[in-house]
């Protein structure tokens, strides 16, 4: 129980920092190629709060959010009484409870349809891909297994 805090604090912290740096970085750049004014941040989203400081604040605690919920549903693949497909499908639907929560709130989806549908259908097929090559991993080590226990 304790790595699994560990591992979800850890992820919290890099993913908090990631996020700020990004949000920096773009905002530095684009501030200085277009002028003062630009914020990396939905001005819809920062409608939502009482000052752009708070947003911002809030909007690098989602940022950790989304890291420890991608670091504490991995420990779903460490179970070994779950089959690979269930816990495939546990980890999408948590992950994507939770992400696609969080970046309607930041991006404010709900306003722009097709920006909502060309999300979900990216982080779906972002999904199919890791579960396919994870799937090709496990069986590539089975492949091995088998091998030395036949010799």
């Amino acid at each position: 129980m304790k790595e699994i805090i560990k591992r979800g604090l850890t992820s919290f912290a890099l993913s908090s920092f990631a996020g700020l740096l990004v949000n920096l970085l773009i905002d530095l750049i684009v501030n200085a190629v277009e002028g003062p004014g630009f914020s990396s941040m939905s001005p819809d989203y920062v409608a939502l709060f009482p000052s752009p400081t708070l947003a911002a604040y809030i909007n690098i605690l989602l940022y950790g959010v989304i890291g420890a919920t991608f670091a504490l549903a991995a420990y779903i693949y460490e179970l070994e009484r779950i089959g690979f497909v269930i816990q495939s499908i546990i980890y999408f639907v948590v992950t994507s409870v939770v992400c696609v929560a969080i970046t309607m709130l930041l991006w404010q989806l709900h306003k722009y349809p097709s920006a909502f549908i060309c999300t979900l259908l990216g982080y779906a097929a972002t999904h199919v891909i890791m579960i396919t090559i994870e799937y090709r991993r496990l069986r590539a080590d089975i492949k091995v297994i088998n091998e030395l226990s036949n010799e």
